[in-house]
C-alpha cells in the first residue's frame, strides 16, 4: 500500500532551514502528489527547498474547509488504485491539526494505507511549552465564536473550566481579528486569570508572555495580522 506522508511547513517566513529537518527535504524531493490547503504556500516551500522536484510536474489536490469529502475520497481512491505515494502539507505548521488534512488520513486509514507523520514545528504545542502552564492537562478549542456576545460566553466557560479542572484552555483567531479577541478576555475574565500571549512563534520578532488579566490591562500588546495562540489557567 502506498505511504501518505504528513509535512509540518513553517509557521514564520523564511525559516524553513531552521524548523524542518533534513529528511522533510528528502520526503518533498520523492514525493510528486500532495492534499495542500493553499497550493501558493505549496509551490514557494517546494521550490525554497531547492529540491530536484519539478513543480509543473507535481499534482496539488485541494483540501480546505470547503472542499467536498466526495473529491477527495475519490482523488485517493485513484492514488491507492495507482499505488502513488502522496503528502498532505499544512498552511502553516502541522497537518491535520487545527486544519481540513484529517479528512484525507482518515480515508487513507480505511483504505490501508501507511500514514507517517513528519517532525516541524506546531504553534500550539511551542505556546503550550513556554505559556508555563500545565502541560499535563491542557484542551485546543480552535476558532472561538466570532460575535461578541457567544464570544465572552465562551470566555467565560474556557477559564471556569481552567479553574474546576486546573486544565489550560488554548484557542486562537485569525491575525486580524486578535485585538478584538485580547480585549474581550480583559473584558469578561476574572483580575487573577492567567493569559498567555504566543504571537509570531519562530519568526526573529516572537513574542510570548504569560500575564494575569489585571497585568494585561497595563501593557496591551499589539496583536494586528500576527499569528497568536491565548491560552488561560
Amino acid at each position: 500500500m502506498p505511504t501518505l506522508y504528513l509535512i509540518p511547513t513553517p509557521l514564520a517566513d523564511d525559516t524553513a532551514e531552521l524548523v524542518l529537518l533534513p529528511y522533510v527535504r528528502d520526503i518533498i524531493e520523492k514525493t510528486d502528489a500532495y492534499f495542500i490547503e493553499n497550493v501558493r504556500t505549496a509551490r514557494r516551500l517546494i521550490s525554497s527547498l531547492k529540491t530536484s522536484r519539478v513543480i509543473d510536474e507535481t499534482t496539488f489536490f485541494d483540501l480546505d474547509k470547503d472542499t467536498p469529502p466526495a473529491d477527495t475520497r475519490r482523488q485517493i481512491q485513484e492514488l491507492t488504485e495507482r499505488k502513488r505515494n502522496a503528502a498532505v502539507m499544512s498552511e502553516a505548521g502541522c497537518p491535520g491539526v487545527a486544519d481540513p488534512g484529517a479528512v484525507v488520513v482518515g480515508m487513507a486509514h480505511t483504505l490501508g494505507w501507511r500514514v507517517e507523520p513528519l517532525v516541524g514545528p506546531s504553534s500550539i504545542l511551542l505556546a503550550l511549552m513556554a505559556s508555563g502552564m500545565s502541560g499535563q492537562s491542557f484542551v485546543f478549542h480552535g476558532y472561538l465564536p466570532i460575535e461578541r456576545q457567544e464570544r465572552a460566553r465562551a470566555l467565560r466557560f474556557l477559564e471556569q473550566e481552567a479553574q474546576q479542572r486546573q486544565q489550560t484552555q488554548i484557542f486562537m483567531e485569525t491575525p486580524y481579528r486578535n485585538d478584538a479577541l485580547f480585549a474581550d478576555a480583559l473584558a469578561n475574565c476574572q483580575s487573577n486569570t492567567r493569559l498567555c500571549v504566543a504571537c509570531n512563534l519562530t519568526a526573529p520578532d516572537a513574542f510570548v508572555r504569560t500575564l494575569t488579566i489585571r497585568e494585561w490591562k497595563t501593557q496591551v500588546p499589539d496583536l494586528r495580522k500576527k499569528p497568536t495562540v491565548f491560552l488561560l489557567l
